[in-house]
């Protein structure tokens, strides 16, 4: 190995590389940082609401037939989009005042005015792959029969569920479904 000037200047710096990383780390620190924090006092997930006392993130579902989803937490925010069926699942990730900041089964994210949502569990059923059939079970075991298989996107209400199954209902139908093939109950999570 031939040692030079020009590569012991090299080795007493870092890679150019390194500096980058470090940089990025650091930006994305302060993204992440502006994002929990979007507005003051905004709760970030894996805590306890400030204003309602419940956990963060959770879920509850939609009660009006129209929602205004807003940018920020206060009725001058622009309206990103309206939902517009009742019922839907969403997950609450912060809270401000009598604001909600959620998102729903797709990922898109929002704030809301909080007499807006409702404590009812609500879900979707999320298949492995989008143009699968979710089976939904007459009891819960993959040996019972049986009793329809359900599309992706399709609402459910979550009667309870063990970690492992949940007993759901909808237009037409009820039974037993995988825990993990909806969203709106989290893995391992009790509802009763």
């Amino acid at each position: 190995m031939v040692v030079t000037t020009q590569s012991l200047r090299a080795a007493r710096r870092p890679a150019a590389g390194l500096i980058w990383l470090r940089r990025v780390t650091v930006v994305a620190g302060l993204v992440a940082g502006v994002l929990t924090a979007s507005a003051p006092g905004a709760r970030a997930a894996g805590d306890i609401g400030s204003v309602s006392g419940l956990r963060i993130p959770r879920f509850v579902s939609l009660k009006a037939d129209r929602v205004n989803v807003r940018s920020g937490p206060n009725k001058d925010q622009d309206v990103r989009w309206v939902y517009t069926r009742a019922g839907m699942p969403v997950e609450i990730t912060a809270e401000f005042e009598n604001w909600r900041r959620i998102r729903d089964w797709e990922g898109a994210e929002g704030w809301v005015y909080h007499s807006l949502l409702s404590g009812k569990r609500t879900a979707v059923v999320v298949p492995t792959l989008k143009t699968d059939l979710v089976p939904l079970y007459e009891s819960p075991n993959v040996l019972s029969t049986e009793t329809a298989r359900l599309q992706s996107g399709v609402l459910t209400q979550i009667k309870s569920c063990t970690g492992k199954w949940c007993e759901v209902s909808g237009k037409n139908f009820s039974g037993y479904i995988m825990q993990d093939r909806l969203w709106g109950a989290y893995p391992n999570e009790k509802v009763e």
